[in-house]
């Protein structure tokens, strides 16, 4: 039976560090929480600020990186309870993406709906902003956001 566990910042990027399969820890984070099975963490939630700055509203947070160990059901179990938490800490609207080979099916089993397709993108550098592209994945992304 999974368990929901509140876990520190350094826990959560420590766990994404040892399990992620192509990310590295988000930069900075509202909140984590983790879910563990016999007293075993086998997954972790990372919520923050939208990246996207049309989303940063003051009502809304994203999920920036999920992680389990492969145990089943964890990421669906996490997806729900990450939006329990974002609407008790008074926030109206959860969202994330994923890439565009993925199924989703984590977060459809969680009551999440897809509301929008983002492009690849060449990176985040801008004449404004230049910024260092080299770990940066380009793919196309669905937007995902829980159901209210």
């Amino acid at each position: 039976m999974l368990e929901l566990v509140p876990l520190s910042h350094r826990e959560a990027f420590a766990f994404v560090e040892d399990w992620h399969r192509h990310n590295l820890p988000p930069r900075g984070i509202k909140f984590a929480l983790g879910a563990s099975k016999d007293r075993v963490l086998v997954g972790v939630v990372c919520v923050g600020r939208p990246l996207a700055r049309r989303l940063q509203d003051g009502h809304t947070l994203e999920v920036t990186r999920t992680c389990t160990d492969g145990t089943r059901n964890v990421n669906s179990f996490l997806y729900a309870a990450a939006w329990r938490a974002t609407r008790a800490l008074g926030y109206s609207r959860l969202v994330t993406y994923t890439q565009a080979g993925e199924t989703g099916s984590s977060l459809r089993g969680a009551g999440w709906r897809i509301i929008g397709e983002r492009p690849a993108r060449p990176g985040w550098d801008a004449p404004s902003r230049p910024r260092d592209g080299t770990s940066y994945l380009s793919t196309d992304r669905m937007l995902w956001e829980a159901a209210p």
